[in-house]
């Protein structure tokens, strides 16, 4: 089965990790946390800045956060990084024979199943901001 990109958990932990450290974070830094290559880090940044979630200082000064952690979402990072055409996240295959009843009808019957599961997917990340993210990162590191 087909993954989505690690990309959108790489983004994630790059948010969390801005916001809990003080002062602006190195791609260096970063990728020590999420264990990559700084270029990986820098080019999912350049992403999140594209978006408007996140601000680089130009040097070694690294990146922070411009939003407030309530008002970003997991889908608002998922977006942010992952590529989807047209907004689709499945893809649908090329050119079903039309003289076959299957093929002339799949897409449309197909196509309305795919979008309701893309829809809850979507409702389930616009549900989670990086706060909570946070706050249960936060619980979980008192605890241990």
């Amino acid at each position: 089965m087909k993954k989505i990109s690690s990309r959108f958990s790489i983004a994630v932990h790059i948010l969390t990790l801005l916001s809990l450290t003080t002062s602006p974070c190195t791609s260096e830094f970063i990728a020590g946390s999420v264990k990559t290559n700084p270029v990986i880090i820098r080019r999912i940044i350049g992403k999140l800045k594209k978006a408007g979630l996140v601000q680089v200082q130009a040097g070694t000064g690294g990146a922070y956060i411009l939003k407030e952690l309530d008002d970003v979402t997991l889908l608002d990072v998922f977006r942010a990084v992952e590529v989807i055409d047209q907004d689709l996240l499945f893809n649908f295959h090329d050119h079903p024979n039309p003289a076959c009843p299957v093929g002339a009808n799949i897409e449309s019957v197909l196509r309305k199943k795919m979008r309701q599961a893309q829809n809850a997917m979507e409702q389930s990340l616009a549900q989670v901001t990086l706060k909570s993210l946070v706050t249960e990162l936060n619980e979980k590191k008192s605890s241990v």
